[in-house]
């Protein structure tokens, strides 16, 4: 019986057919892969590799090298080796290969990018204008404690009613690592969760999903969206309510240490690198803070 001979070019169609039939991701992530690692192939057949098992990790990065080396950028590089590397852990897990080779590679280190940060206008016109609709109530409390109170996604489908003191203003979050904060939040919030807990089906979370337990992150998301089309904000994520959120904190006067405690940074470093301050409020401390400053408006020397 003829068998046809399981080559590099073999795997790649398992792979992409394990991506559309198992996986069911979208055509155009299909395309991507695609695209990643018939580069990836044809790289190895020049190499005279014609075998999965034969690749190792120098092979790898002499190819990632290549990549960067035709001019692709730091972004695209990373995103073809993290094709290369489904691909070795798909193969893995089939039993094709003992050991994975591209494991342990690391990619091109990215820089830092911070979202862009909505206007005061821009956050207030998504909190009311895309919250009216059937589910204004329970939208107005999640975007209200996102924007509020600069929650993690993660945070904010956990939180239970237990943890929430609508006198006080103050809930108890559960934030990266098991550790718990406490963060205030504003009256807009109190009375969204107030009109909110009145017509919610209660029990133990203050966001409950379809099937009991807490909302899913990814309905969490579709609120999100659904309220910037509504407003006609463009451009938002949860993490941009986060971020917004932090830096309107900064243009008002609080401080790195106050807004670590908030977002619950185990450094202050990391909200160092996480906010970015406008250029209109740097002018301002500055005009406000430094000596020399009104003598220079002024016109003095």
């Amino acid at each position: 019986m003829f068998s046809m001979p399981e080559t590099i070019s073999y795997y790649v169609d398992q792979f992409l057919d394990h991506l559309r039939f198992e996986k069911e991701a979208s055509s155009h992530t299909v395309t991507n892969y695609s695209v990643d690692l018939a580069q990836f192939s044809e790289y190895l057949e020049n190499q005279g590799i014609s075998k999965p098992g034969d690749v190792d990790a120098h092979v790898i990065r002499s190819w990632l090298r290549a990549v960067m080396g035709y001019g692709y950028a730091k972004s695209s590089s990373a995103r073809k080796l993290s094709s290369v590397r489904s691909w070795f852990a798909f193969l893995k897990g089939k039993g094709v290969v003992a050991r994975d080779p591209a494991k342990e590679i690391r990619g091109p280190k990215l820089p830092a990018r911070l979202p862009k940060a909505l206007s005061r206008e821009a956050a207030e016109r998504l909190v009311t204008v895309g919250t009216v609709g059937d589910d204004e109530a329970r939208d107005r409390a999640i975007l209200e404690l996102l924007y509020g109170c600069g929650l993690r996604i993660a945070e904010l489908s956990a939180l239970e009613w237990s943890a929430v003191d609508l006198d006080e203003r103050m809930a108890r979050v559960m934030g990266k690592g098991g550790k718990e904060r406490i963060v205030p939040f504003g009256r807009c919030a109190r009375e969204a969760l107030l009109r909110w807990r009145d017509v919610s089906p209660g029990g133990q979370y203050v966001f409950p999903g379809q099937r009991g337990g807490a909302i899913a992150v990814r309905s969490v998301h579709r609120v999100v969206l659904r309220a910037s089309r509504k407003a006609g904000v463009t451009g938002v994520t949860p993490h941009v309510l986060r971020h917004s959120f932090a830096t309107h904190m900064l243009e008002g006067g609080a401080s790195l240490r106050v807004l670590q405690e908030f977002l619950g940074h185990e450094s202050l470093l990391t909200t160092q690198q996480y906010l970015l301050v406008s250029v209109e409020h740097l002018k301002a401390s500055y005009e406000r803070a430094h000596p020399r400053a009104k003598g220079e408006s002024e016109g003095h020397v």
